[in-house]
């Protein structure tokens, strides 16, 4: 099956953002994509939808009037539109396993909305099993064609930020964009360290040299499967949070890895990406480890 770019709209400035964003994507990758808005009927007589006819009507009326936006900026791209019935996060989970990427609206600085207020968007983000883009209002193409990077964080072994550099490479040589390709690194008390990692590291030269060659064993195999994409290789010494942050003026995409966290009232995202989805300024991939 081949998979669509899939954007979520409710007509938020947010989520109109992220529809322009999504349509580009899929321009770009050679894909169709769909638009859908998750909805479930509540009676609300301040706006005066009495019924769920009415306001069903509403919001296919809305997604045809945003699906008619992108058509009209992007000829040939092939769009559809789907009302999801039911439970918001499931049903945008469920959307997203269809998807090569599920693009919501963000606010940042606060939390992020998905396109529905409350901790929706957060949620989805740490249930979703494929790539999920976070996009701001105001966002615009002018970053993409500014020379901007992607830029992708690595962490632990090679294979522990594969998906993220997967999607991060991908995401390159659809644009013709340089990979800035970022490992951060700290102190860790001494015995943190295994008699083996500690010969390892004795054998690199000390802990940067060690970090240097993890980012460049990590990044071997996207580097051969991408020859035509330039890569940099960023080994800064700091929080892996804050030093992505710091590259955020740079970057036209930042894409960082997730691991969910189980806790008694649901899936929580890690600290790194929370913190990078709630203030880089450019849109925010968040892509599941395999």
């Amino acid at each position: 099956m081949t998979r669509r770019i899939t954007a979520g709209v409710d007509g938020t400035e947010e989520s109109l953002a992220a529809l322009a964003w999504a349509a580009r994507e899929a321009v770009r990758r050679g894909l169709a994509l769909r638009v859908v808005h998750a909805w479930q009927f509540e009676p609300n007589e301040a706006i005066g939808a009495a019924d769920p006819d009415t306001e069903a009507g509403w919001v296919r009326d809305m997604l045809a009037e945003a699906a008619g936006t992108v058509t009209g900026h992007h000829r040939g791209l092939e769009v559809s539109t789907d009302v999801l019935e039911g439970s918001p996060v499931e049903a945008l989970v469920a959307a997203a396993a269809e998807a090569e990427v599920l693009v919501l609206g963000s606010r940042g600085h606060g939390p992020v909305v998905g396109f529905l207020l409350g901790s929706v968007g957060q949620q989805v983000i740490a249930e979703a099993g494929r790539p999920v883009v976070l996009v701001r209002a105001g966002d615009e193409p002018a970053a993409e064609a500014s020379g901007r990077e992607i830029v992708v964080g690595q962490q632990g072994e090679p294979d522990d930020s594969a998906e993220a550099l997967r999607f991060a490479f991908e995401t390159a040589a659809a644009r013709g964009a340089t990979v800035r390709a970022v490992r951060a690194w700290t102190l860790p008390p001494v015995f943190a360290y295994s008699p083996g990692s500690l010969k390892l590291l004795d054998e690199a030269g000390g802990l940067e040299p060690y970090e240097k060659k993890a980012l460049e064993e990590a990044l071997r195999p996207w580097r051969e499967r991408f020859p035509d994409v330039a890569v940099v290789e960023h080994v800064e010494m700091g929080s892996a949070g804050q030093v992505l942050l710091s590259l955020a003026g740079r970057a036209q995409l930042m894409v960082v890895g997730r691991r969910a966290h189980r806790t008694a009232v649901g899936a929580r995202i890690g600290s790194v990406a929370h913190g990078v989805l709630h203030h880089a300024g450019c849109p925010v991939a968040v892509v599941p480890h395999g």
